[in-house]
């Protein structure tokens, strides 16, 4: 009898959910985002219509994300999260079983939250699963030649961490994470606000000035914003004016201690890898990475040319699904794969 391929790749992001569909490309891009009703428990919306939810629910309605710091934060939640979002891209029939799934997860992430993945992911319907660290398919994604000996650095900027890795033979020679992504940035927004002007803000503003006029590097024109927010005194609506130089600071703060780790991590790599990377430059992924000025500021403190890859915050996502096809290849169960160097690619 024959049976169809029903294979999966999914990024499963702090703040985002990309699943990869073989053959079919990416088919699912949602905000890992997810609104209960806490009388019944039940789900009422998932992905963007449960972001656009944020911070305007009623009393007996809460929109959550269920990861954080790019690992799992409320297993039934992540469960439900991922049983919406299958059915999105797959049907099982007698023809058509469970799906194996390749999941994305952090550098740094331990065999008690890996285990954790993956019985989420049976939980919510997958017959098999996988694990790829996500700077890993984050490099294949943005279309890196890994097969060589020749080492690469890619840094992916997500939206709870930030995965940094030298990577050469397919596989991880040197990799850490830090718990610093666009969420953090997000937040010292928030925080600049309501310390320099008394208005407080919300999440989802916070991230709207990020993507418009963020900045960890000067830019050639100074951009403006209006922001309405609440007085913290007062509790009245009130809107002020942000400029892109003000913002600099506080960003490139957290900026900073994202290069400290890269530096941290290029001094644990042999001198043979460092002068390969000297040549190939710094490879940036991410939601995260796209924060003007970000390939700037890295190439000032690392002296190491840097490039931003294409469409870079999907590159994990295809990652995961270019690693599809090496999927009988990949060994079950709470091993990372990647950091095991047990995925064998021909």
């Amino acid at each position: 009898m024959l049976f169809f391929s029903n294979d999966l790749g999914i990024d499963l992001g702090t703040s985002n959910v990309r699943i990869y569909v073989e053959g079919e490309g990416i088919k699912v891009k949602e905000p890992a985002v997810v609104a209960v009703s806490k009388a019944t428990g039940k789900i009422l919306q998932v992905g963007s219509a449960a972001r656009n939810m944020l911070g305007r629910t009623p009393g007996n309605i809460v929109a959550m994300y269920p990861l954080k710091g790019g690992v799992i934060s409320d297993h039934e939640m992540t469960v439900r999260m991922l049983e919406d979002l299958f059915k999105k891209v797959s049907k099982s029939s007698i023809f058509r079983p469970k799906p194996r799934v390749v999941i994305t997860v952090p550098s740094g992430v331990t065999e008690v939250e890996e285990r954790t993945v993956i019985n989420a992911a049976i939980e919510a319907g997958a017959r098999r699963v996988y694990l790829i660290e996500e700077p890993l398919a984050a490099a294949l994604g943005a279309g890196l030649d890994l097969s060589g000996n020749t080492g690469h650095l890619v840094v992916d900027i997500g939206g709870g961490t930030t995965n940094i890795a030298v990577l050469t033979q397919n596989a991880v020679a040197t990799s850490a994470s830090v718990g610093i992504g666009g969420d953090a940035f997000d937040d010292a927004i928030a925080r600049f606000v309501r310390r320099k002007y008394g208005v407080v803000i919300g999440k989802v503003t916070a991230e709207e000035i990020k993507m418009q006029i963020g900045s960890v590097s000067m830019r050639p024109e100074v951009v403006t914003m209006n922001v309405r927010g609440r007085d913290a005194k007062s509790g009245s609506p009130r809107e002020i004016q942000l400029n892109s130089t003000e913002l600099i600071e506080p960003l490139t703060r957290l900026a900073r201690q994202i290069v400290d780790q890269v530096l941290a991590v290029l001094d644990d790599t042999s001198p043979e890898l460092v002068g390969d990377i000297a040549g190939n430059g710094i490879v940036l992924t991410g939601g995260g990475s796209q924060l003007w000025g970000m390939d700037l500021y890295f190439m000032a403190r690392t002296e190491i040319s840097c490039s931003l890859a294409d469409d870079p915050d999907t590159c994990a996502a295809r990652g995961c699904g270019m690693s599809l096809s090496w999927i009988n290849h990949m060994n079950e169960g709470p091993i990372n794969i990647a950091r095991k160097r047990l995925l064998n690619i021909r």
